[in-house]
């Protein structure tokens, strides 16, 4: 007897006889993104050729992994997300995690800074140093890495429409210390795109926004060697309700967006490519996500490979930081939420990520303490030296389960790309409303899953304790690190030479004017004659103006 008449022996005698007496939990199995899943996967449910869609670790198609030996050779990178208040209350918490055992630092900025405003400016008074340190000044920088050696420790800013200030700081802070910006290492976000679809942090309509994006893109493959001047980010496309095909999707279609506005500048691919980086989510379907991480390294070989004739095995590579899915994390009972960020660390180091940040568990409720902070930092060094998972390159391969899985969510990926090529490209798509109408179905379809308890919250739809009273700590930022910051801002503003502030800001004006200048370099020369956030950006919002969202409904 062969497998396949066996498989529907087992299926019509055995299965089915079983569940007649013992019936199932429930009617559906789906995975959190609504795949139906079988009880059972066997070889008749993997398709294809292996060495051509499975392949051996570090080569083509780089499905079980980009590195031959990942985690046995060096285990990912730990860079915990963190950042509030001042600078000196952000460097304070960034040494505590790098002695925890952090190894590469991530840092936060509040909203005022990723909207290019002054702590000052009254749209700004009330959110100063609230979800991430306040960053106006170059100078602020150089407090925030005060005794954090910049040519030993990779750093990654999440910013965005404000990348170029950001990272400019950074350039002057190094070049402050004796060093040259070339040693810098680390990641800037520089994802304008997914602020349009899912995250809303823009100020710049598309076009420019774009131009600013590749600017950095094209200034860094010249002039920053060891940095990442993009990470095309899934993450918030996911904590926006879209679920991992549509994640990974979406984020690949940024991605070939990217990849196409900076080869119009006539460079070649191979010269920036292997430093596109890449962000994704990591949900508590454990097998799902693997699955989508491994779905996702394939697709993109296959699109650097086949769309643009990349040569470098470096640019098929798809490199990736994980963070635990904040929206997965609940109020209610917030301890628990331990167990939730530990199985979703482990499902991004079984799907071979790069670096990964494990949510706090009191983040449901404010921004961490450095209690629920360490505690993060410990569940990745428990999975890194005690789980065994990090023995082993890509353990799960070749299960059939995660096999035929990794092939669905390919392809059903595949088929959005396809929709958004025919749209003529993300921004066409975004300009469309098209992926920000199916995040807004798919968190609609999730969410009434969870209240229907289709889909299990423990805590929320199970397991719920009406009684229970929260006894956790709630981390505050203080406010009168606001009034502190504005003291310095005017203190910065008094001491510098306003002729040459004004001089370079005339420069970013003149080149932010026209179609062909970089603006990396002049940016630079604004933040390093002390230019603020607030005064580059209203330069360019005075050119540029400001995007306003059309409805998409």
């Amino acid at each position: 007897m062969d497998i396949e008449d066996k498989v529907k022996e087992w299926e019509e005698k055995v299965y089915k006889s079983w569940i007649s007496k013992r019936a199932e939990r429930k009617k559906n199995f789906t995975t959190f993104s609504g795949i139906q899943v079988k009880p059972v996967y066997t070889p008749l449910d993997v398709k294809g050729n292996y060495m051509e869609k499975l392949g051996l670790p570090g080569e083509y198609p780089f499905t079980r992994g980009i590195y031959p030996n990942m985690y046995r050779g060096r285990i990912w990178t730990i860079r915990q997300y963190a950042g509030y208040g001042s600078a000196e209350e952000t460097n304070i918490r960034f040494r505590k995690l790098l002695s925890a055992g952090q190894t590469g630092l991530s840092m936060a900025f509040d909203l005022p800074t990723q909207l290019g405003l002054d702590p000052d400016n009254e749209l700004a008074y009330t959110e100063v140093g609230v979800v991430g340190v306040s960053m106006f000044h170059w100078k602020e920088m150089d407090i925030v890495m005060s005794e954090i050696p910049l040519d030993k420790v990779s750093t990654s800013m999440t910013i965005n429409a404000t990348a170029m200030e950001l990272l400019s700081m950074l350039i002057a802070t190094a070049e402050s210390r004796g060093l040259d910006r070339s040693i810098l290492d680390g990641t800037v976000q520089n994802d304008i795109l997914k602020e349009y679809i899912a995250r809303k942090n823009f100020i710049y309509p598309p076009q420019p926004s774009m131009r600013y994006a590749i600017d950095i893109i094209e200034y860094s493959a010249k002039h920053l060697p060891k940095w990442h001047p993009i990470s095309i980010s899934g993450y918030h496309i996911r904590e926006a309700g879209a679920d991992a095909v549509l994640e990974i999707a979406f984020t690949l279609a940024d991605g070939i967006e990217y990849v196409r506005k900076t080869l119009e500048r006539g460079i070649p691919v191979d010269e920036f490519a292997p430093h596109l980086s890449f962000f994704f989510a990591a949900y508590t379907n454990i097998f799902e996500e693997v699955a989508k991480f491994r779905a996702a390294r394939r697709m993109w070989a296959k699109i650097m490979k086949e769309w643009f004739n990349a040569k470098k095995p470096e640019s098929l590579m798809l490199r990736f930081h994980t963070q635990t899915g904040g929206a997965e994390l609940t109020a209610q009972q917030p301890e628990i939420n331990i167990i939730r960020t530990t199985l979703q660390a482990l499902a991004a180091v079984l799907g071979g990520t790069q670096s990964l940040h494990v949510n706090s568990y009191d983040e449901a409720l404010a921004l961490p303490t450095e209690k629920a902070a360490k505690i993060a930092i410990r569940v990745q060094q428990i999975i890194a030296y005690e789980s065994g998972v990090a023995d082993v390159v890509d353990p799960l391969g070749g299960s059939y389960y995660i096999e035929w899985l990794t092939d669905e969510i390919e392809e059903r990926a595949w088929k959005v790309i396809d929709q958004i090529e025919k749209m003529g490209g993300m921004i066409k798509a975004i300009e469309n409303g098209f992926p920000q109408a199916q995040i807004a179905e798919s968190a609609y379809r999730i969410q009434k899953r969870i209240e229907e308890n289709d889909l299990a919250k423990v805590g929320v739809n199970m397991f719920y304790e009406p009684d229970w009273i929260g006894t956790t700590e709630v981390f505050r930022v203080n406010p009168e690190i606001r009034e502190r910051v504005i003291l310095r801002l005017n203190k910065y503003r008094k001491e510098r030479d306003n002729i040459k502030v004004r001089d370079s800001l005339d420069k970013l004006r003149k080149a932010a004017e026209k179609d062909n200048e970089n603006l990396f370099p002049f940016m630079i020369d604004a933040i390093k004659s002390g230019a603020t956030v607030g005064e580059t950006s209203g330069i360019l919002r005075e050119v540029w103006g400001e995007y306003k969202e059309p409805s998409i409904f």
